[in-house]
């Protein structure tokens, strides 16, 4: 194969590649509002350890009794492990109380700044609205 031959065979490539839809990484303003904080108690149905956020779905009881399913928005995988997560770190079953903001356009749905454990530990989410929090001895704060 000659230096031409491989310059078309990259411009191709390259053309193909830029041809393929990106997912954009959203900014916590375009999704959720800062403005509308919640707090939900309930049960871990399950978490998603996936890119670019990890999920966690709750199930909770509204004020008339009724299941309400909560889908909570939490950091990358990477941000997460960092703080001593892993992808067993929540289990179906666990008690949590999550503490975040509601999505600007989506029922049931937030993102999730800290998720507190029935015992009381409090464990940083990676939300994106502060991504500044200070790491903690395996994800914990004291």
């Amino acid at each position: 194969m000659n230096v031409r031959s491989m310059w078309v065979l990259a411009a191709g490539f390259a053309a193909g590649a830029a041809a393929v839809p990106v997912s954009a990484h959203h900014s916590f303003a375009a999704e959720y509002d800062q403005n509308r904080p919640i707090t939900v108690t309930g049960e871990v149905i399950k978490l998603e350890w996936t890119n670019p956020h990890a999920r966690v779905a709750v199930d909770a009881k509204d004020e008339k009794g009724t299941i309400v399913h909560w889908d909570f928005e939490l950091g990358p995988p990477t941000a997460l492990m960092r703080r001593g997560w892993n992808r067993n770190s929540l289990k179906p079953g666990t008690q949590v109380t999550v503490a975040g903001f509601l999505a600007k356009d989506q029922p049931n749905v937030a993102n999730a700044r800290t998720v507190t454990l029935a015992d009381g530990r409090q464990v940083f989410a990676g939300s994106s609205f502060d991504t500044q929090a200070p790491a903690t001895a395996n994800g914990v704060s004291p």
